[in-house]
């Protein structure tokens, strides 16, 4: 009777939890605007986890305003002047790459603002896979970065109708320094932090340090 009983309250409280989960919204937002370039987001959000804590978790992909610095050193020149001998001699340049973030924050529920207006702050850790590639004529050499980082912001949202709002999203990221690896003709091979070359080499290829963003779009709650 006594394990009839301790079974019951298991089904019962577990029962009791899933309803409780079942009933808490779930929200998939697509933004778009600037983050270090012309970018967009995919996230999805379950606000109301504990409380006004909530988890949020997006992936993100944006084009550098510049993809490469044209001061930066680019053997015994810099690349600007290595485009441009390029250029002149008949030579097309071409130019590639694109800064990926997967992020997964912590929010906290700020409420009602104003009638309609709903905010929320997260913070949380990003992982960036970045890359540039500079093709001069046949000869490409391709730069990779694969960095951890952190990141804040603030998520304003108003209803427009059903469960579709119009939402807004300022924040800020921050990567730390991590390994480039070049690969072109002559082979691949890696720098690391504080190795010799690894400032010109980030320098040339602007991957990004700290960068504010700004996005808007629309979530649908489910």
């Amino acid at each position: 009777m006594k394990k009839f009983l301790a079974l019951s309250v298991i089904a019962l409280t577990a029962t009791a939890s899933a309803q409780t989960f079942s009933t808490q919204p779930f929200e998939l937002g697509l933004t778009g605007g600037y983050a270090g370039g012309l970018s967009g987001e995919v996230f999805v959000h379950a606000p109301f986890i504990s409380g006004p804590f909530g988890i949020k978790a997006g992936v993100s992909y944006a084009r550098p305003t510049a993809l490469f610095n044209e001061n930066g050193s680019f053997g015994v020149i810099t690349y600007g002047e290595a485009k441009r001998l390029v250029e002149a001699s008949g030579e097309q340049v071409r130019e590639a790459g694109s800064n990926v973030v997967i992020g997964v924050d912590g929010t906290y529920s700020l409420g009602e603002l104003a009638p309609g207006l709903d905010a929320s702050v997260y913070a949380g850790g990003r992982y960036g896979l970045f890359n540039r590639s500079v093709s001069f004529g046949a000869e490409t050499t391709t730069y990779t970065s694969n960095t951890f980082g952190i990141g804040a912001g603030v998520m304003a949202s108003y209803p427009l109708s059903g469960n579709v709002s119009l939402v807004g999203d300022l924040g800020v990221d921050h990567f730390f320094d991590a390994a480039v690896t070049t690969s072109n003709a002559d082979g691949t091979y890696s720098v690391n932090p504080g190795e010799a070359g690894y400032s010109d080499t980030r320098n040339l290829v602007n991957f990004p340090g700290t960068y504010f963003k700004a996005r808007v779009g629309f979530k649908f709650m489910f």
